[in-house]
């Protein structure tokens, strides 16, 4: 009996995959050990020693106002002063949240006495000063310090406890991992001269047809769609080859098909569409004769709804292409804010008609120019802008804004609508895809989404109900 491509592979590495398991479970549980400790030094000891760094930089600072107070009674470094202490407290209620030991408690009692014991030294010195009583101010100097001194000594002894306990965790974690990964790197050969053993011997068999499917599958994304492959061992292989065979007749069918269709769509529709504009243009501007009110009314109708299908003919024809890959780019480099302002302007009309208010927020400093292709990059700004003043309501506002972020170019279109349900904004970008809120065609977005993307950027959409929406995208610059 002739051993099938399948079984040879079911049975060869059932065992491999025996084996991974094994391997995979015990690196899990080391890896949970490692992250445990890891976890514990960053949420922890990492945190302990930022927040006692702050903390003294706090109280050093109340110092430093503090002084500057007593010699020039200045009511600006006694509020400098109780801002410190506010983030004095603030650091201080942190350190106690994540303290993890009864004796790093015990010193943050001490500092919190301390800390107390040397503000009210200081209140009463402000309220001695401000009645013109005398004082004992050596007292006060002396008891401040030492207070001070106190505070800063305990500390340090907390400071040192958390670089102790980084320092043990961390010499644990190099124990834990030395161990983890030389029986990592055991179990892993041996997955290996098993597996490389099993592979070579079901390989031979099925390389050479593999490489000529290989080669024709590059012809074929070459737009090659001769159906020329002839294979026949093993049997998969033979019957797979007539599959290619078959896919290749199809596509051949379908590259002609949509060369066809786009012969259609262009003189078909198109044309006899923008004849009838024309023509009702012409009406409109009395050429064939005077029309009464009630007929120029309905030939605006007919001029806007040929507008409308010559609009959808022009995107469907922009979709086509660009799921071809037919679609030319002309990139460039330029800057996006002259685009934006062209699409805003343009959309001004309409947003004026329905009392929309229209912002635009563009960094200060100036965006980066990027490689672009102005037309397309100015149809995406089209249909976003276009739909955030269609969807808004009368009164509503529209946001643009765009920044330099994280290396790339951000534009985002926010508007007040109704917003899109969560389960919708997955598939806003889908061809023929729409929401509830969103109803039309469903081409402005998935052309958006195709021209953001071969660009190499992302585009995506976030949405409140009831409040509104951003649609967002990238560009590299």
């Amino acid at each position: 009996m002739k051993f099938t491509i399948f079984s040879k592979l079911v049975t060869g590495y059932l065992a491999i995959f025996i084996l991974v398991i094994i391997v995979s479970i015990f690196v899990a549980v080391q890896f949970q050990k490692l992250e445990d400790s890891t976890d514990s030094i960053l949420n922890i000891d990492n945190r302990m020693l930022n927040c006692n760094k702050k903390l003294t930089d706090a109280l050093l600072t109340q110092v430093q106002y503090e002084k500057k107070f007593l010699i020039i009674k200045d009511n600006d470094f006694y509020d400098r002063f109780v801002a410190a202490e506010n983030d004095f407290d603030q650091y201080f209620r942190e350190l106690i949240s994540i303290s993890d030991s009864p004796q790093a408690k015990s010193l943050l009692d001490k500092v919190e006495q301390s800390h107390q014991y040397y503000q009210n030294l200081f209140y009463k010195e402000v309220e001695s000063l401000r009645a013109n009583q005398r004082y004992p101010k050596d007292f006060y100097t002396q008891e401040k310090e030492k207070a001070i001194n106190e505070i800063i000594e305990d500390m340090k002894e907390l400071r040192t406890r958390s670089e102790n306990n980084t320092y043990e965790k961390i010499k644990k974690l190099g124990e834990a991992g030395a161990n983890a990964r030389y029986v990592a790197i055991v179990m892993t050969v041996l997955c290996l001269i098993f597996g490389i053993t099993i592979s070579v011997f079901i390989t031979r068999s099925i390389t050479k047809p593999i490489a000529v499917m290989r080669k024709k599958t590059r012809e074929i994304a070459k737009g090659n769609y001769e159906s020329n492959l002839n294979l026949s061992s093993p049997p998969e292989i033979g019957e797979l080859a007539q599959d290619f065979n078959f896919m290749c007749n199809k596509l051949k069918e379908m590259d002609r098909m949509k060369s066809d269709f786009f012969s259609f769509m262009s003189h078909e529709l198109r044309t006899p569409l923008t004849s009838i504009k024309e023509g009702t243009t012409l009406l409109l501007e009395g050429v064939g004769g005077e029309t009464n009110d009630k007929q120029k009314r309905l030939l605006r109708i007919i001029a806007e709804e040929s507008n409308r299908l010559i609009d959808l003919v022009n995107s469907i024809l922009d979709l086509s292409k660009m799921e071809a890959g037919m679609m030319t780019y002309n990139f460039v480099l330029a800057d996006i804010t002259p685009l934006i302002n062209k699409a805003a302007v343009e959309i001004e009309p309409l947003a004026r008609a329905k009392n929309i208010k229209t912002e635009l927020d563009i960094m200060s400093k100036g965006l980066p120019v990027t490689n672009m292709d102005t037309e397309k990059i100015l149809q995406v700004l089209r249909n976003l802008i276009g739909n955030a003043v269609k969807f808004t309501s009368e009164g509503g506002q529209v946001k643009i804004s765009a920044r330099y972020v994280n290396g790339s170019l951000e534009v985002s279109v926010a508007d007040r609508g109704l917003g899109i349900p969560r389960e919708d904004l997955t598939t806003i970008f889908d061809k023929f895809k729409s929401s509830n809120s969103h109803k039309g065609t469903g081409l402005g977005l998935a052309i958006v989404k195709k021209i953001i993307t071969a660009h190499g950027g992302k585009v995506w959409a976030e949405s409140v109900p009831g409040q509104g929406n951003i649609f967002t995208f990238t560009l590299p610059a």
